[in-house]
């Protein structure tokens, strides 16, 4: 996890609980994704948290899954976006698709590979459990270990930059206070799939 805040389940002995929860939703990731939704095997599980002095969001990203269960379990907060962008390798890779609005006590769900991000939160405390999901059948795959990618349509929308991931994140956005030590450091877009024009902020 990029997170600061929070808690390993698996570490504090509620590992059987998980384990459970996941066999009760793996029909779920079978009817919406077969293939990364199939024959679960393995989890990580935690609960991050947000509010004003810690982690007030998080940067775009991926996930170290295959599908992913994120539920929020409260408490009391405003400014609770996550946005959602286009799938690791697609040509809308860093395009936004979506932004979900967390209510508490509902589920969302996504591809892994589903870049997204969470909002800062403007005020109070917000906590989450997320359930990354894993299939050993899945990774073993020619989709997994040699995913199609494509030439990115074209620059990305702003709410889709990554300053941990991305090489142009400084002709889109200013660097986050103490986070300008990622620029250069990026890999996004792979130097072969990048878009017309392209240039990195260091140039």
């Amino acid at each position: 996890s990029m997170n600061n805040y929070g808690i390993i389940l698996n570490e504090i002995g509620l590992e059987p609980m998980i384990d459970e929860l996941q066999r009760m939703l793996q029909p779920l990731g079978e009817l919406l994704w077969p293939g990364p939704g199939s024959v679960w095997d393995g989890h990580h599980c935690f609960i991050v948290r947000y509010r004003e002095n810690e982690d007030l969001g998080l940067d775009m990203h991926t996930d170290d899954s295959d599908v992913t269960f994120n539920i929020c379990l409260g408490l009391d907060f405003d400014g609770a976006g996550l946005q959602f962008c286009g799938l690791m390798g697609a040509g809308n890779h860093r395009k936004h698709t979506h932004t979900y609005k967390h209510v508490k006590g509902t589920c969302v769900c996504h591809l892994g590979r589903k870049r997204h991000g969470a909002d800062d939160i403007s005020s109070g405390e917000r906590l989450n459990l997320i359930l990354w999901n894993h299939s050993s059948t899945y990774r073993q795959s020619k989709e997994y270990n040699d995913p199609d990618y494509v030439k990115e349509e074209g620059p990305p929308d702003q709410v889709c930059v990554s300053y941990t991931h991305d090489r142009d994140y400084g002709n889109f956005k200013e660097y986050p206070k103490g986070k300008e030590r990622f620029k250069g450091r990026g890999w996004c877009p792979p130097k072969p799939y990048e878009y017309p024009g392209f240039k990195t902020d260091a140039d």
